[in-house]
Parts: C-alpha cells; structure tokens; sequence
C-alpha cells in the first residue's frame, strides 16, 4: 500500500494505491489520518481510485478512520471508489455509514456546502 497526499484548498486528498489490507497497509493509513489531524487538518477525502482490494481488516481500518475524524471535530468524504470496493461496502451495508463521491472534484467541493 502507498499513500501520497496533496491539498485542494482547505481539503487534504489522501491517495491510497494497493491491497488495503490488514496489517502494514491499515497502519500507513492510520498513522497518516494521525499525522493530518495533528497538523490541525479535518477535513480529508480518501481517494481509492487504485484501490486494488480490501480485506476485514482495511473496512475496519476504513471505520475507524471515520470515527476518529468525527471524534476529533473532522470530516471524511471517500471517492473513487472502485466496483469491488463499493459493491463490499453495499454488502456489509457500510456504503450508507461513509459519504462517498463519484469523483474527489464533487468530493472536494462538498466541504464548501
């Protein structure tokens, strides 16, 4: 798993590109919701245009990031997701739990809303 990141204004675009999959993979992606919120920045859009999996331990990894941004006052929009990521969220009914965009540009301009 590799995580770049980049800003849109006031927007941090986190890239995710890989297996999330438990293990290294779900503790890049928590260290670095870490790193963001203690960098004071809240409001983030996970970009999983290459997502290429996710197991049980990247959708827990997934909550969790969630709740960790609602816990410290922030906001989590999720974009790009690719057919087998969305179709596993429908499955486990979390696609209603995450606020999710067909694209990071209608993702990124629901923070101005």
């Amino acid at each position: 798993m590799e995580i770049s990141e980049r800003t849109s204004g006031n927007v941090t675009v986190v890239d995710l590109n890989g297996k999330l999959n438990l293990g290294d993979a779900t503790q890049l992606l928590h260290d670095k919701i870490n790193s963001l919120l203690q960098q004071d920045r809240k409001n983030i859009v996970l970009n999983l245009a290459e997502v290429s999996s996710v197991d049980s331990g990247g959708l827990g990894e997934l909550v969790r990031t969630l709740t960790t941004m609602q816990k410290h006052g922030g906001s989590l929009k999720v974009a790009n997701l690719p057919r087998r990521v969305q179709d596993l969220l429908v499955m486990t009914r979390l696609l209603t739990v995450f606020d999710t965009f067909e694209d990071e540009g209608a993702a990124v301009k629901s923070f101005a809303q």
